[in-house]
């Protein structure tokens, strides 16, 4: 490894974080910069899987993450329909290292945790700026960055982690933009009732609405209907869009939507993906994390999959250095897993979509024959991909 090489991070998401970490934890010159002028990030939750916690843990916060966040001890989701009647009940399995199968955290808890390892590690950290120019050519083992600021440095290699949006994916793929999926996506952070602990699913017509803890007195609910392409709503009115859009929703969601409210915490977001064809890279710029494979929530896989994109990355570039092979073996090794999480979490939407009550009876009927048995599937599947643990090309 080139214990001083120096890496430029865009992005200080999850992505960008854990890479930052990751790299900074095995010898790498760290900059990560943001195009915020201060730490602050979207308040509502997310939950992480198995896979995702064990990412977590290799890039060393995991003990952070479970001390703030909602563990789910035996891995239940609980299937309801939009009155609240069961459909069947999923367990999720452990992670290889045995951490809970499932965690719910605020998305701000979590960035906490990343900043303060990233402050331990002394990673240079560049808020309120932003990449106006990149200049890799082909061949070359340098990249030039100029910075919004008019500054200029060099740096061995650049990882776009700037999301869905990102302006680094341009220098390495051209003009590939996101694709709206016709969902939106709403969530709201409520108190927790103590008997509450479980993450619940509710199946209605055209309609999904869950409801996961996120920590010990907190927790989220969050419903996916299907949108207009290029529907927006003022900030103001999310509350009571949000009651709303979901207003034929009984059970244990019933007593949250009365509750959305002018002070209500609620988050409106379109539902986009991006498919950026392999190679993520071009000369010593490279993509991970939503820049590269954003995916739909419906298999809440987004977030691991950035961290495991941070792990593998800093694994390989430790293991083999920084080189044109090295970089084009990591988007290789990522985009199968990555296209089949995106794959699988756009049918999981398309199902929670249908329309008419026939077909939805039909669905919750197959839920209960054989939902547990897709699950399995799906983490089989995951285990042999192995992402993290693949040998590595020589």
């Amino acid at each position: 490894m080139t214990q001083a090489a120096r890496v430029l991070i865009v992005g200080a998401g999850i992505a960008g974080c854990s890479a930052a970490i990751s790299l900074a934890g095995k010898g790498f010159r760290v900059t990560l910069v943001e195009k915020q002028a201060e730490w602050r990030f979207q308040s509502s939750g997310i939950f992480i899987y198995g896979n995702g916690l064990e990412a977590l843990r290799k890039v060393g916060v995991l003990p952070g993450i479970l001390d703030a966040g909602f563990a789910i001890e035996d891995g239940r989701n609980v299937y309801l329909d939009h009155h609240g009647e069961p459909i069947v009940d999923v367990f999720y399995p452990r992670s290889s290292g045995g951490s809970a199968p499932i965690v719910g955290i605020r998305r701000a808890e979590m960035h906490r945790i990343l900043a303060a390892r990233l402050d331990a590690l002394g990673v240079e950290i560049r808020l309120a700026t932003t990449v106006a120019e990149i200049d890799s050519p082909g061949g070359s083992d340098r990249a030039e960055v100029m910075f919004s600021d008019g500054t200029a440095q060099r740096f061995d290699l650049v990882i776009g982690a700037d999301g869905i949006r990102s302006q680094v994916r341009e220098a390495v793929a051209g003009p590939v933009a996101p694709r709206y999926t016709g969902f939106g996506v709403w969530r709201s952070v409520h108190e927790r009732p103590r008997a509450l602990d479980a993450k619940i699913m509710m199946m209605g017509v055209g309609k999904r609405l869950g409801i996961m803890p996120i920590s010990d007195d907190r927790l989220y609910i969050f419903g996916t209907v299907s949108e207009l392409a290029g529907r927006w709503y003022p900030k103001e009115t999310w509350p009571g869009q949000m009651r709303e859009r979901f207003a034929e929703f009984g059970g244990p969601a019933r007593q949250f939507l009365d509750q959305l409210g002018a002070d209500s915490e609620v988050l409106y977001t379109a539902v986009e993906e991006v498919h950026t064809p392999l190679p993520w890279h071009a000369g010593r710029v490279l993509l991970i994390g939503d820049a590269a494979h954003a995916s739909t929530p419906f298999m809440g896989q987004g977030g691991a999959m950035a961290v495991e994109d941070a792990v593998v990355l800093a694994d390989m570039l430790a293991r083999h250095g920084i080189a044109d092979a090295t970089l084009r073996a990591f988007g290789e090794r990522r985009y199968p897993m990555c296209r089949f999480v995106q794959d699988a979490s756009r049918k999981v939407g398309e199902a929670g979509a249908m329309e008419d009550a026939e077909s939805c009876a039909r669905r919750n009927a197959a839920m209960r024959e054989g939902a547990q048995q897709q699950v399995d599937a799906f983490y089989r599947q995951l285990g042999e991909f192995g992402s993290l643990h693949m040998p590595e090309p020589a």
